[in-house]
């Protein structure tokens, strides 16, 4: 049964249906629920959840200020995945590139290193997407 996360970022797009290739057919998130007359859908991938709206007036109240591409700046979402090179292997076949190759790295936190297999990619917006691999505990 789908339940919404307690927080679920909302991205403004240019243009909605190449968003939803670019998530749906090569990336494999899922639309959970859209409204196409709103042009918005709501996007999950495993546990991590998504909403895309595309950008339709410039009074919208959504908008905090002009958008000039690439939208997002200064942020990245960081998604889970079970298998990071499957979506390198993925975004490759597509066509589209990779903003940072999938590469090991290990986050102290207190006395425990957490591992993860990750890569940065930018969607059709230039939204940064850091998709995680968990590698375990050491």
């Amino acid at each position: 049964m789908f339940k919404m996360n307690a927080l679920v970022p909302e991205l403004i797009v240019s243009d909605l249906k190449q968003s939803l290739y670019f998530y749906c057919d090569v990336l494999g998130f899922r639309v959970e629920y859209d409204r196409p007359e709103d042009k918005f859908a709501f996007l999950s991938f495993g546990d991590s959840q998504i909403m895309l709206e595309q950008d339709w007036h410039e009074d919208s109240p959504w908008r905090v200020s002009p958008l000039e591409p690439p939208y997002g700046r200064g942020m990245n979402l960081s998604i889970e995945c079970p298998d990071a090179l499957a979506l390198v292997a993925a975004l490759e076949k597509a066509g589209h590139g990779i903003r940072r190759a999938a590469e090991e790295h290990w986050y102290r936190s207190n006395d425990r290193q957490f591992g993860q297999r990750n890569f940065l990619v930018q969607d059709p917006d230039g939204y940064l997407l850091r998709f995680a691999e968990d590698l375990g505990v050491k």
